[in-house]
């Protein structure tokens, strides 16, 4: 399972979520999946739906206990975790899952991305 998780400023555009999402797609293996933080789900349905992947919410408690590789002020205030998106990517992803890499913000800075590998299929 390769996971792309997401986090996002409210508002934010399907062309912000396709820029974070094309930076960090770049040199890994195809995404399987989209995540997001479960209250922010619906923001992220027509970028599941233009890409035909499936769409899994996380807990927002349960993203407090994942530790992250960044760290945004941003996402600390907010959902008390370094990155949403990684952590997203991690949980949605499974026991056992890791960061392929760093997470990616879009251009215009409304949108990041992180991508994970787990065990789940």
């Amino acid at each position: 399972m390769i996971v792309a998780g997401f986090g996002f400023r409210s508002g934010v555009s399907l062309s912000s979520l396709r820029g974070a999402f094309a930076l960090a797609q770049q040199g890994q293996p195809p995404v399987t999946h989209l995540a997001t933080v479960q209250d922010k789900v619906a923001a992220l349905v027509p970028l599941a739906q233009a890409l035909g992947l499936p769409l899994m919410g996380v807990a927002s408690d349960a993203l407090a206990t994942v530790p992250t590789t960044t760290c945004s002020a941003a996402s600390l205030t907010a959902r008390n975790v370094g990155s949403v998106a990684e952590a997203s990517a991690i949980s949605a992803a499974g026991a056992g899952a890791r960061l392929l890499g760093l997470r990616h913000i879009s251009p215009d800075r409304m949108a990041t991305c992180a991508i994970a590998q787990g065990t789940l299929t």
